[in-house]
């Protein structure tokens, strides 16, 4: 499940997966996601995004946003990992979803540890450090930050 995981957290968050393993959290994250939403939902959310994984440019965009994003179920789960992963919080699942599926005693917000914040992807996307930690040196102040070119 970790691969599957880690795979499909790199899709949609345009990270590699070399570089989510980086971050030290990916068994956080996936323990997180569990603990919240249960394994077999998120069992469910990667099968779906592994029978998508065959299809290639515009088709597997349509079929990301269509049967993952687009589902009622799976898309609120697909939407708060790329969340985890940029700002290290588990934001509560919308009132809709948990009307539909239940209430979850775990769907609360939460930052997933202590690492969360100075490891989110959001600082590496903006080209800054996390303020308050991660220092950049002496007289960096000076220049603005570089953001990456990504394309």
């Amino acid at each position: 499940m970790k691969e599957q995981f880690v795979a499909f957290s790199a899709e949609v968050s345009g990270f590699t997966p070399f570089e989510l393993y980086g971050t030290g959290l990916t068994d956080d994250y996936l323990a997180a996601v569990i603990k919240v939403v249960g394994e077999h939902s998120l069992g469910e959310l990667l099968d779906a995004y592994s029978k998508i994984t065959e299809a290639q440019g515009e088709l597997r965009a349509s079929r990301m946003r269509r049967e993952v994003f687009g589902h009622e179920k799976l898309g609120p789960i697909a939407r708060n990992i790329i969340k985890l992963w940029y700002i290290g919080i588990w934001e509560p699942l919308p009132q809709h979803w948990v009307e539909r599926y239940g209430p979850l005693d775990t769907n609360t917000g939460f930052m997933v540890n202590e690492s969360a914040y100075t490891e989110g992807l959001l600082w590496v996307a903006i080209g800054a450090n996390p303020p308050g930690a991660k220092a950049p040196g002496y007289g960096s102040w000076a220049h603005p930050p570089q953001i990456p070119d990504f394309s």
